[in-house]
């Protein structure tokens, strides 16, 4: 049977956190075959598909965040609220700084194409700038629309140097491995705000839904999902790590 439409649950929304697991293992995908290309272990990449496969997943990654965004909002108390802007401040401030540490380390090994402003940017910022927005609805629609448009404006112009990136105007020839501006991206998050504050509404889920988390596919994408900051930072070097040693112990390194 069903779960009860408004029941509320004790801690987390599973489907969120399966969603979000999901979103990490097409992640996961996308970089090992970027790096089995870039290391020489494949000789094509169908890049114009690795393109748009990469922009979905940002896009489902996103939209979460802006779900769970809603849903933080959603489960403050009364007495919660008046500290919500803080503590949004302090895991957004969090988030950017690893997207700093991304930054550095990007720029230690890739070169010209280091991350300037990527996804834990992009997450960071959001969460610092998404306040006013986190009980609209429909509102929120309207923003999103306005945020992708004003992205779609900006991608068209250029400046001199690289301190736009981050509103979505880059200078002419740029190059980095992840890039992801606040517009048109935060649209997605308003999207994702309008999703949590509709679907979740009081964070009680707003739909019928068995519990699945028996199933073993189940359980682990959630715990994937639980875990996607950590498993973003740690991934890509251990996928280097153990295709350089595969080469090294295959000959081929």
């Amino acid at each position: 049977m069903g779960r009860n439409v408004a029941e509320r649950p004790a801690g987390r929304f599973w489907e969120i956190d399966f969603l979000r697991g999901a979103a990490v293992v097409s992640m996961i995908l996308i970089h090992l075959l970027d790096d089995l290309y870039f290391l020489g272990f494949i000789r094509s990449f169908p890049w114009r598909a690795g393109i748009i496969w990469q922009r979905l997943t940002a896009a489902l990654f996103l939209t979460l965040a802006g779900v769970s965004l809603a849903l933080g909002s959603a489960r403050a108390g009364p007495e919660e609220r008046g500290q919500l802007f803080w503590k949004n401040c302090r895991r957004g401030g969090k988030i950017f700084l690893w997207g700093m540490l991304v930054t550095l380390v990007t720029r230690l090994f890739l070169r010209e194409g280091f991350v300037r402003f990527g996804v834990l940017h992009l997450i960071g910022l959001a969460v610092l700038v998404s306040y006013p927005f986190l009980r609209l609805r429909y509102w929120n629609l309207g923003f999103g629309a306005l945020s992708i448009a004003l992205g779609s404006y900006l991608a068209k112009q250029r400046t001199a140097g690289p301190w736009l990136l981050w509103l979505g105007i880059k200078p002419e020839d740029f190059f980095a491995a992840d890039y992801f501006p606040l517009f048109p991206w935060f649209g997605l998050i308003l999207w994702g705000l309008f999703l949590g504050n509709t679907l979740y509404a009081g964070y009680r889920r707003r739909f019928r839904l068995q519990d699945r988390r028996h199933l073993p596919v189940i359980r682990w994408g959630c715990r994937l999902g639980e875990h996607s900051l950590l498993i973003y930072l740690i991934h890509q070097p251990l996928l280097i790590g153990l295709l350089y040693l595969y080469g090294w112990l295959s000959g081929r390194g």
